[in-house]
């Protein structure tokens, strides 16, 4: 072998497309659950003690669901 020879690894290997759809699907219902939750936690719970605090949980909230969508339509990489 020679030196500057290129050696593919098994890193190398892009994942399969019905692996990459299945994390992407796992991570957007992760992101929109966080989502959901904190909206019912928020107004529920926390502003019985802090309206700002719910506020501010609601605006974070108010920012996952694209964020979600981008994740989870992002194109499949590799090959």
């Amino acid at each position: 072998m020679h030196r500057h020879e290129h050696v593919d690894s098994v890193t190398d290997v892009p994942w399969a497309t019905s692996e990459q759809v299945r994390r992407r699907q796992r991570l957007y219902f992760i992101l929109m659950g966080v989502c959901l939750v904190l909206l019912v936690l928020a107004w529920t719970w926390v502003r019985l003690w802090s309206v700002p605090l719910a506020v501010v949980m609601s605006a974070v909230a108010a920012v996952i669901p694209p964020v979600a969508a981008f994740v989870g339509s992002n194109g499949v990489r590799g090959g």
